[in-house]
Order: structure tokens, then sequence, then C-alpha cells
């Protein structure tokens, strides 16, 4: 069987075809529309609904880290999460590349927490320079943290640190071992003058009033304090620390921002989005945060490049939220 085909119908069939392909093309660029904005970043399918993924093409906003003039961005990659691990290479690795790839500048680690130099020195390879590292020394020797020190850089491969951190001071026997003879101090100052730092700093989650007092000892660069919606209900920092830190234009990095997701509750703060603005609405310059997955750090960034702002009423409100649960929201000020 045979089937012939006249000209009117070649012409005729031809037409149904391009305009099939108009048609399609139409409703392809409608459907973009919905999901892409002028940049061809991803947005929500509805009005007021959170993107499908973070755009690369928007840079992560950036903060002043006070004293040093150094610009980083308001989220930083904090040492907890999957980080704070024995034997979890990959995946580690795979939160580390992900926070470079959308952007993120500051890093943070510590010798304790656990094999956390060691993916950093795995991940960073090649990109040391893009990024704002900080590793701190539980030490409170001169000896002991410049052994830290040594073996810090090594393990993160790297010839040095942008801030060093005196981590975790909590007792005023603390204060006075570092400012002893033969303290930590001692061990910064020689370190900044060979180049294996640039910035020292301190940090403490537990009472504010003794980095209030190292502070007043010593002119530090940064200072890393806790802070989350329910902090101002037991020894608060945002009361105390923050205004003084501003006063000594010293940089502010927050801390215990989701308090290890205990903050997270029912009829509570209940979306890291709201935790997170939060702290964001406070005159800190980063706050640093430990991730799990590629996606929480995708999800952290869609915060803070999407953050406005918030009113004093709304900060109230979420401060409101957690009275009841306070405790579990400051956990980590337990001596």
């Amino acid at each position: 069987m045979s089937f012939k085909i006249t000209r009117r119908d070649f012409f005729r069939r031809m037409g149904i075809f391009f305009a099939s392909i108009f048609a399609l093309q139409y409703k392809y660029n409608e459907i973009s529309k919905v999901f892409a904005g002028d940049s061809g970043a991803l947005k929500s399918a509805r009005p007021g609904g959170p993107p499908f993924r973070v755009t690369e093409i928007e840079p992560i906003p950036t903060r002043v880290l006070g004293k040093t003039e150094i610009k980083v961005t308001s989220f930083g990659l904090g040492g907890e999460g999957i980080l704070r691990t024995y034997g979890r290479m990959r995946e580690a690795v795979a939160v580390i590349n992900k926070a470079l790839d959308l952007g993120v500048t500051y890093f943070d680690t510590a010798p304790a927490y656990s094999q956390s130099q060691d993916y950093y020195g795995e991940a960073i390879q090649g990109r040391r320079k893009d990024i704002f590292l900080a590793s701190k020394t539980h030490d409170r020797t001169r000896d002991g943290s410049l052994r830290l020190l040594e073996d810090s850089l090594r393990r993160l491969q790297t010839d040095h640190l942008d801030l060093w951190q005196f981590h975790d001071l909590r007792t005023a026997e603390d204060l006075d071992a570092i400012f002893s003879k033969g303290g930590v101090l001692e061990a910064a100052q020689e370190a900044k003058a060979k180049g294996l730092i640039r910035f020292i700093g301190i940090t403490g989650h537990y009472n504010p009033q003794i980095l209030l007092e190292a502070m007043r000892r010593f002119s530090f660069d940064t200072v890393m304090c806790s802070v989350n919606a329910g902090d101002v209900h037991y020894l608060p920092s945002k009361d105390t620390v923050i205004p003084e830190a501003r006063n000594q234009n010293m940089g502010i990095i927050a801390m215990k921002v989701l308090a290890r997701g205990n903050i997270l509750i029912k009829g509570g703060i209940e979306t890291a989005e709201q935790a997170i603005s939060y702290v964001l609405n406070l005159p800190v310059s980063v706050v640093i945060i430990g991730c799990n997955t590629p996606e929480e750090v995708e999800e952290n960034v869609r915060i803070v490049k999407t953050f406005q702002g918030l009113s004093e009423k709304e900060m109230e409100r979420l401060e409101s939220l957690t009275e009841r649960y306070f405790w579990d929201a400051n956990y980590f000020k337990a001596q």
C-alpha cells in the first residue's frame, strides 16, 4: 500500500508541527518563570515558599570581622556536625566542598573537634587562599599550645591560620593561666610575630563574665560567644559580651545558634530560619553552624541570603517562645 501526500497536506502538517514546537517552548518558558527569577535563581512554586535549591549566582552577604577588617560571609561552617567525627572523610569533605562551592568563606575547627582538622586539610587544597580559616587551642600553656598549633598546621595542610583562639574559657583559673608567664598568650604573640597566625581570639559558652574579664585584660581581635533566642533567659551574651565587643571593635562570632537542634521544638522556635534570623538580627559578624549534610549547608546559605531583618517586636516574640524551655536552649552553659 502506498500513501500519497498533496502539497496542501504537506504544508498543513508542517504548520501543525512548528505550532506544536512553539507551544511547547512557550509552556517551558512559563514554567521556568515560576522557578527562576531574572538572575536564574530557582524560586518557590508558591508565593512565600522556600526555594528548591540555593543559587550560586547571588553571593552570600558579608560582614566585617571587627578590627581584623576582613569581610567574611555571614554564615560560616562550624566545627560540629559531621566534622566532629572520626573516619567520615568522604561525608565530611562533601559538606566542606558544598560550603566552598556556595561561596562560604569562614571555616571553623579545633583540635578538640575529633578529626575535623584532617577533613579540612583534605578539602581545602587549592582553595586555601579563598577562605578565612580559624582554629583553637584548649591548652593554657605556651609550650603545649605551640605544639597544638604545629599539629593543627600539619593536619590542615596550611602554613598559617587566619585566626587562633583560646578555646572554651570558663573560670578565673583559666584566665590566670593564659595571662601568666609561660601562658598561651605568649604562644599566640610569638606565633603572630612568625606569621603562623594572623589574629588572636577567645571563645566561651558558659559565663559571659569570664569573657568580659579576658577582654578587659587584653585587646583581642575576636570573641566567639554562645547566642540564640533562649540566651536572654540565663547568663546572656546578648546584653553583656556583644555590646562590649562592639565597643572594642572586636569581630563577634556567634555559636550555639541552633543549640544542636535543642532550640527547635513544636510550639517554640520551630524552624532553623527563625533561629538563625534571630541571631543575624544582632550585631554579630558571622554565625557558625555545624552541618551533617550538604543539604543542610544549602539551607543555611539560603536563609542568610534571604534574611531581611526582624522588628524589635518579632525579636521579643521569639525570645518569649523559648522561655518555657530555656534550659534546653542553654544546655551548654552547664559547668
